[in-house]
């Protein structure tokens, strides 16, 4: 049997995030291999993601980061708030981010198939499995690109925002204040344009069947109806929200009120338990 060294385990827990005790004994298995030693982690976060398939993952780390003029968050779930909050869960929840930024994923598919330290974010997260002893689950990607980009996580990790502007050099006090806004305010898309033509259908169904019950003529179901439709563009929509910090203007006017032509292309909320 190979002799292992405290440096041996040293090197191991490094490259795995695995205990002390974990590392040794996979290095003793192993004969001293470290890529055997890798593998035996990873078959223990394998077996213990198995058994808690069925467990709820609903804590977790939800980050935002900028890097030229993308901005992506990700969202890495585990079981409870006190794993969430290990400052290791989050520092490697931060270089996932930094890695599908970095090789300009997409999706959450592509995410999870780029390669980190020799393995893919997928491997990673079963083998933070078997360190943590908890159900782990890198369950959201995405990203936006634009002229300008900003990125805001709400203190805790449970929420972040991404902003895209239509123009270069945005004052850096209107991005924090719009992506604080998309934070407060959960808008559903950045303009009335810009919601998907279902939702439309469905909020004057609901509109209509409302006023019907109570009691309006139905000849004038369609023209209420549109007005209701009106107030959901005005509370759901990025540009159309009152400014949280102001009411007297909405957001588009806020932005104009600095620069006539300055606007929002494009925005990501994620927000944990919501």
């Amino acid at each position: 049997m190979a002799e292992i060294s405290a440096a041996d385990v040293m090197k191991l827990r490094k490259l795995t995030g695995a205990g002390m005790m974990d590392c040794k004994s996979a290095l003793a298995d192993a004969n001293g291999d470290f890529d055997r030693a890798i593998e035996i982690i990873r078959e223990k976060g394998k077996a213990i993601a198995n058994k808690r398939a069925d467990r709820e993952a609903s804590e977790g780390c939800v980050l935002a980061k900028v890097a030229g003029k993308k901005a992506g968050i990700i969202v890495l779930n585990c079981e409870t708030d006190f794993v969430a909050k290990n400052q290791g869960f989050i520092d490697l929840t931060e270089k996932m981010l930094d890695v599908a930024i970095a090789s300009n994923a997409s999706n959450l598919e592509e995410a999870l198939a780029l390669t980190m330290d020799g393995r893919t974010l997928a491997d990673h997260v079963i083998e933070q499995t078997g360190v943590i002893g908890e159900k782990i689950q890198l369950s959201y990607y995405s990203k936006i690109e634009a002229e300008s980009v900003v990125a805001y996580i709400h203190p805790g990790n449970k929420l972040a925002t991404a902003i895209g502007f239509n123009k270069a050099n945005v004052d850096a006090q209107i991005a924090k204040d719009v992506a604080m806004q998309a934070a407060a305010m959960s808008p559903i898309a950045v303009d009335k344009d810009d919601v998907p033509a279902e939702v439309v259908e469905k909020e004057l169904e609901i509109a209509k069947e409302k006023f019907r019950q109570e009691g309006k003529p139905e000849a004038m179901l369609d023209k209420i109806a549109q007005g209701a439709l009106t107030k959901f563009f005005n509370e759901s929509t990025l540009l159309n929200q009152s400014f949280v910090k102001d009411a007297k203007v909405t957001i588009r006017q806020y932005l104009a009120s600095n620069d006539k032509d300055l606007t929002v292309t494009s925005f990501l909320r994620y927000a944990l338990s919501e």
